[in-house]
């Protein structure tokens, strides 16, 4: 069996806290040692076992590959013209998913694999090992299951989003299509996603068919996610935790009992995950999350992209990270945290989002000595080198 030593770690974000060590459970001139695509054993440099090959981490940091819990990376066409108008002061109402489903529903599935391989190995150049990505520009029983098909090709992170919008056929009649979703939409899905998700919002899907949506979901065996509270107040998140989901996603328009519930669900074995993502409000000019206001409740939280052509058209876990510590008062530590081990519950997962013995090998080697730089040089290339299963993917 080969080995793999990446030594000379000058410091290793384990994620798994210690005496001193905190939250991130620091470690400091330490190597690691990965065997079939794990983690095998963690300890000091001079007692680092032999191994048939070695990575010199150059006494750069190390830490868990990012987990992005909410990406939309298949879809066709571009949006750019309405991010400027946003720049210019349109503000954002989510009216431009139904373009995207136009060009996405237009486009032939060697157009659609294209996009997604792109910005699958555009996210792991900068970090990113584990990736969901949703449906949800199709919204036709064809074009969802075709969309899930191509995402299932890169990853087993898969979410059915065919309530995304009510598309332009169905408009007057969302109860008709809400039907078509929990019917024969839902049935054709379910082979191909292990995730259901509603974009619980004005203009979008009110709570009674998020509720229907979500329970048939998980009738069928999918786990539940949710958009929520992004665009406005709403019951999004109180739904969310009420039904067991493993995250609600965006949180930006949160009252006291949104807090409290995501609060309360902290304390249980699979909590509910808050999901932020700060690229949306940077991409429309919008209010940020008060991550502060979560963290303090003790509600667990997470980062990530929310990669689109629309509202957030970043793949770059750091420029999240650097986000949230400037705009929504997290620590570095906090954010790196949440864009790491928080993705990883957000997808309840025990795998990924963590170094430790029997963890997946997936990491990340940064040109610079500690986790602070991804907030302290923001926009820097800093992803020196990224370990996929312990395989190297690539060196910058």
């Amino acid at each position: 069996m080969s080995s793999l030593l990446v030594d000379d770690i000058g410091e290793l974000v384990t994620n798994v806290p210690t005496p001193g060590g905190g939250p991130l459970g620091l470690r400091r001139d330490v190597a690691l040692l990965v065997e079939a695509g794990r983690v095998v054993w963690i300890g000091p440099t001079r007692y680092a076992p032999a191994a048939d090959r070695r990575i010199d981490a150059e006494g750069g940091a190390v830490l868990p590959g990012f987990v992005d819990s909410h990406a939309h990376l298949v879809f066709a066409g571009d949006r750019a013209a309405e991010f400027a108008a946003r720049m210019a002061g349109e503000p954002y109402t989510g009216g431009g998913i139904r373009t995207t489903v136009g060009a996405t529903r237009a486009a032939s599935d060697d157009d659609l694999r294209d996009t997604v391989r792109r910005l699958r190995d555009e996210a792991m150049r900068q970090g990113t090992t584990t990736m969901e990505i949703k449906s949800g520009y199709g919204l036709t029983v064809a074009d969802e299951v075709r969309s899930l098909r191509i995402a299932a090709e890169v990853t087993a992170e898969t979410t059915f989003l065919g309530a995304h919008v009510v598309p332009a056929e169905y408009a007057g009649r969302p109860d008709d299509y809400v039907g078509l979703v929990c019917g024969p939409m839902l049935t054709a899905a379910t082979p191909y996603a292990r995730w259901v998700d509603v974009f619980c919002e004005r203009g979008a899907f009110d709570a009674d068919h998020a509720r229907a949506i979500l329970t048939v979901g998980q009738a069928a065996g999918l786990g539940l996610r949710l958009h929520a509270n992004q665009l406005g107040p709403g019951p999004g998140v109180r739904l969310g935790v009420e039904l067991g989901a493993a995250s609600v996603d965006h949180c930006t328009h949160l009252s006291d009992a949104d807090v409290d519930a995501l609060a309360g669900s902290a304390t249980a074995d699979d909590p509910t995950v808050a999901t932020l993502l700060p690229g949306a409000e940077f991409s429309t000019r919008s209010p940020y999350p008060d991550a502060r206001r979560l963290l303090d409740a003790g509600v667990t939280v997470a980062l990530a992209t929310d990669c689109n052509p629309g509202s957030s058209y970043t793949s770059s876990m750091p420029f999240c990270v650097a986000l949230a510590v400037r705009e929504m008062r997290m620590t570095p530590a906090e954010a790196v945290w949440a864009a790491t081990a928080g993705g990883a519950r957000a997808l309840r997962r025990t795998d990924v989002g963590v170094l430790r013995p029997g963890a997946r090998a997936d990491l990340v080697i940064l040109d610079a000595p500690s986790h602070l730089h991804l907030a302290y040089r923001p926009g820097v290339p800093l992803i020196r080198q990224v370990l996929h299963n312990g395989v190297p993917q690539c060196r910058l």
